[in-house]
């Protein structure tokens, strides 16, 4: 849809007898009237400009009060599903960091619902690498979406928050559109959506896998890059926001006109029904404005200085810790009051139990260095609607890496789980020991600043990555259907292809790589800390290689839920099933604590039975022990026999009658048969006492 300039069939001043200035965006007021309020230090006027469902301008507001820098008063005619645009009047001297430009319509930062996207025309395509040199130039810009009015009337019911603690908890990451995009039990019309994700069908999924929250990749209003547009493929992951209070609107099936809100909520509701959490995966640290080069979509016209980080020495520069031309200015109040407001909102208004903050580092740069006192911490530890919900930190950006680093409020993504569990299991020398590390809780990483077990979030794979198919299949990542000459996507990957690169019809090797996937998922679902499974992994989804399927808007990246491992799904879902069933599983205590605890334990065992000791954690070529887990309030011991190494290993039990839990061996069979037991090459066993 174009943004067309046709004169307003009428222009007038907002009334400013009792406007306010907080909220920030678009207020219904139960007397009928809509307040506005836009925040902008350096602007001289804004105007709201209300649209037709063509982008024709039908009426232009000027709202006529500031108080402080922020811009505010009554606007007739805005209510539930009225388009609308800002108009941001001000100086153009981008070196002094100033991009105001009155031609532009641009969505309200605070909109709650957003309707078309970004349609880029032929000129950007071609000069969108150029800055443009004057005023005018800057007028060629892509045609815009439009902010959408949505009132905050819902009927939650008894809906209320399952509420479930960190240790009970089981994450499963997945992307609301691939989800259902090909799922044969949702209908046709509602797959890919919010609808979709609540449909019986794809509640059951979650239901019976046994997760108890789905952490959705991001769901804030997003733009399509116009350089993947121009090549036929499409920004399918969505780190690229550009409203961070509107659902996004291609996965509603109610449409844009603010039906997308309400579609959200009831998805919400239906999950939490299930006793499903929601958590989202928030792009706070940039937009999709990007740098100089980039369009101006909203804050950039809006007030550039505020909500943007620009280099001291060069204003018309951006300061960049994300790689996508841009950082959110987290040092300043307007910005941080944006994601303050915003985090507020869909806890409060969308029912959602928390949060996985996109380079999370970026967010806790006060001035440019990475800071654990920054004010976003602060406020957000503070906070007191924030302080009933789940907070994890991808604890990285492009200028830093601190797993370890976030206050105790927070877990973290543990980047070195994933990193020494690949080792271990692709036979790496030397990666006994850090995995002992991992499975009980990093307390190398944690423990001296008394955190707990909790505070890491283990993964082996994730949306950015390999798949767990793949990382047991490729040696090296296959991108070219990327477009970028297979220059793209981590190449460090740590993955075995187990004696072949891709598909195989040998035998041996298919073996060998069903036995790693389950590898893999036990020791995930097996460690101390809070698991979170890629959706998919369950069932074997593949992306051929592909480590990096970010423009893969496609089949590659959608779940086969026809071509689904039934026998990997249903491996799954007993592991899930055991750590839910016994406490000594998933247990919270400090490693130190253990020690004189009789009752809750981890020990480390040589295969002859004997405990480790520190001779045979220096020994790199170890790569097999028996992990005996215990817990006060369980009626179980464990002892998980693992075998990294490329020939069987045969284990002394410690005393006792023994039974086999689970195997990635499918011949692996044992019940109470004697005193020890063979474990095959790249397996694991465990038995339950």
């Amino acid at each position: 849809m174009t943004a067309a300039k046709t004169t307003a069939e009428s222009t007038s001043t907002a009334s400013t007898s009792t406007s306010v200035p907080y909220p920030l965006g678009v207020s219904l007021r139960p007397d009928g009237k809509a307040d506005v309020a836009v925040y902008s230090e350096t602007a001289d006027s804004v105007t709201v400009v209300i649209v037709d469902e063509s982008n024709n301008e039908v009426s232009s507001t000027d709202l006529g009060s500031r108080t402080g820098h922020v811009f505010h008063g009554f606007v007739d005619g805005l209510d539930h599903g009225t388009r609308y645009g800002l108009r941001v009047d001000g100086p153009w001297d981008p070196p002094e960091g100033l991009r105001h430009n009155v031609d532009k319509l641009l969505l309200d930062p605070y909109a709650r619902a957003v309707a078309g996207s970004v349609e880029w025309d032929e000129a950007v395509f071609s000069h969108h690498h150029e800055e443009p040199a004057t005023l005018n130039e800057v007028d060629s810009a892509p045609f815009m979406p439009v902010s959408v009015v949505s009132h905050s009337d819902f009927d939650w019911g008894t809906d209320t928050p399952p509420r479930i603690p960190l240790d009970a908890s089981v994450v499963y990451e997945v992307h609301v559109k691939g989800f259902t995009a090909r799922h044969p039990d949702v209908d046709e019309s509602l797959r890919g959506t919010y609808a979709g994700l609540t449909h019986p069908a794809a509640i059951a999924a979650l239901v019976d896998l046994g997760v108890t929250a789905v952490e959705l990749l991001p769901v804030h209003q997003f733009v399509q890059d116009s350089h993947l547009l121009e090549d036929g493929r499409r920004n399918y992951w969505g780190y690229n926001s550009i409203g961070f209070f509107a659902p996004h609107n291609e996965y509603s099936s109610a449409g844009d006109e603010g039906g997308q809100v309400d579609e959200f909520k009831t998805m919400v509701k239906a999950l939490h029904e299930a006793g499903i959490e929601v958590i989202l995966d928030v792009v706070y640290n940039h937009t999709a404005e990007g740098n100089h080069l980039g369009p101006t979509l909203s804050l950039k016209g809006i007030d550039n200085r505020s909500y943007y980080r620009l280099v001291d020495s060069d204003r018309s520069s951006y300061f960049d810790t994300t790689g996508t031309g841009n950082s959110l200015n987290v040092g300043h109040p307007a910005a941080l009051a944006l994601i303050m407001d915003s985090l507020r909102y869909w806890v409060t208004e969308m029912h959602v139990d928390g949060f996985r903050f996109d380079l999370a580092s970026t967010l806790t740069r006060q001035d440019s260095a990475l800071d654990m006192h920054s004010a976003f911490l602060s406020l957000v530890h503070q906070d007191p609607t924030l302080a009933s919900v789940k907070l994890i930190a991808e604890p990285w950006d492009t200028h830093g890496y601190q797993v370890g680093g976030f206050p105790a409020r927070w877990s973290e993504w543990n980047g070195k789980f994933r990193d020494d569990v690949r080792d271990f299991w692709r036979g790496v020398e030397g990666s006994l020991g850090a995995l002992a590390q991992r499975i009980t809780g990093s307390p190398d990483v944690y423990e001296d600043t008394r955190r707990p077990t909790l505070a890491s979030v283990n993964f082996v794979t994730a949306h950015d990555g390999f798949t767990l198919a793949d990382l047991n299949s490729y040696d090296d990542k296959h991108n070219d259907a990327n477009g970028e000459d297979n220059t793209d996507g981590e190449s460090d990957n740590r993955s075995w292809g187990c004696g072949a690169e891709g598909p195989t019809e040998d035998e041996g090797i298919l073996a060998l790589r069903a036995r790693q996937q389950r590898n893999h998922l036990a020791t995930l679902l097996l460690s101390a800390g809070v698991p979170m499974i890629l959706g998919g992994d369950e069932i074997g989804r593949t992306q051929n290689g592909n480590n990096n399927a970010y423009c893969q808007d496609n089949e590659l990246s959608w779940f086969d839920w026809a071509g689904g491992d039934r026998d990997l799904q249903q491996f799954t879902t007993d592991l899930i099933r055991l750590r839910r069933d016994h406490p000594a599983l998933r247990p919270i205590w400090f490693r130190h604590a253990s020690e004189s605890d009789e009752k809750t334990y981890v020990d480390f065992h040589r295969a002859d039975g004997q405990q480790f000791g520190e001779e045979d954690w220096a020994d790199d070529s170890a790569l097999s022990m028996l992990v005996a887990m215990a817990s006060e309030g369980d009626d179980a011991v464990f002892a998980w026999l693992v075998n990294a190494s490329s020939s069987p290993v045969e284990f002394t039990l410690p005393t006792g009658n023994w039974k086999q839990s689970l195997s990635s061996d499918p011949d692996q069979a044992y019940e109470s048969a004697g005193p020890s037991i063979l474990i095959r090459e790249h397996s694991f066993t465990l038995l339950m006492r």
